[in-house]
């Protein structure tokens, strides 16, 4: 995941704004007792996002994959006044560690965190998206993609993380495994897609925006 030069990284969030109290919380927390915390954004990508939805002022957002709860809160950060932001997640035993950091927060009563299949629960919301942040399992960012794509409001963004996948993406053919193949199909998919305007951007492991025409 790391693509520039650790020193050049080290600068790049040496001169990013600080995370909050309890955004390093959860950065430490996750560090400490959760399995693989390299999934959690981070600090870098995380004030990305909130740079992001403060830009937006979303007044929906979709989160897929909610991990610790780290990105969710970053984006919490831009909601308008009466925005709310869903998150899934398919790991029920790390909910109560996640509700509970949700508790914890400004936005305690405008996140709501749905427990489940994300391929289920997506096409019962009824509701317009301004902002969707996919950072789930990579085979099925596609069909993430095709659930939420008729709920975006005119205008709205797409986000998805891991699209550089270490750099797999960009090696040789007879070394692809599944998830590589997937992001492969999935960038090549939204490069394709007349309905949005993209950018992949090479941040941390690689954030593929499109935003819906």
């Amino acid at each position: 995941m790391e693509f520039l030069d650790p020193k050049l990284d080290e600068y790049a969030g040496t001169h990013t704004s600080v995370e909050s109290e309890l955004l390093n919380k959860i950065n430490r927390e996750t560090h400490l007792e959760v399995l693989q915390p390299r999934m959690l954004s981070g600090h870098l990508q995380g004030r990305f996002l909130s740079m992001i939805a403060k830009l937006s002022r979303p007044t929906r957002i979709l989160e897929v994959g909610t991990y610790t709860g780290y990105s969710a809160l970053c984006m919490a950060e831009g909601l308008s006044e009466n925005g709310k932001l869903i998150t899934i997640d398919i790991n029920e035993e790390l909910a109560p560690k996640i509700q509970g950091y949700f508790d914890e927060s400004p936005w305690k009563k405008q996140i709501d965190l749905k427990i489940g299949d994300a391929t289920q629960i997506i096409p019962g919301l009824n509701e317009k998206f301004d902002l969707v942040f996919i950072d789930a399992d990579k085979e099925n960012y596609a069909v993430y993609f095709d659930l939420v794509i008729d709920k975006m409001n005119p205008g709205g963004l797409i986000m998805a993380d891991n699209v550089l996948w270490s750099g797999k993406v960009i090696q040789e053919v007879k070394l692809y495994d599944t998830s590589t193949k997937a992001l492969i199909a999935y960038n090549e998919k939204i490069n394709a897609d007349i309905r949005v305007e993209n950018i992949l951007l090479p941040i941390r492991d690689g954030i593929m925006m499109a935003r819906v025409k």
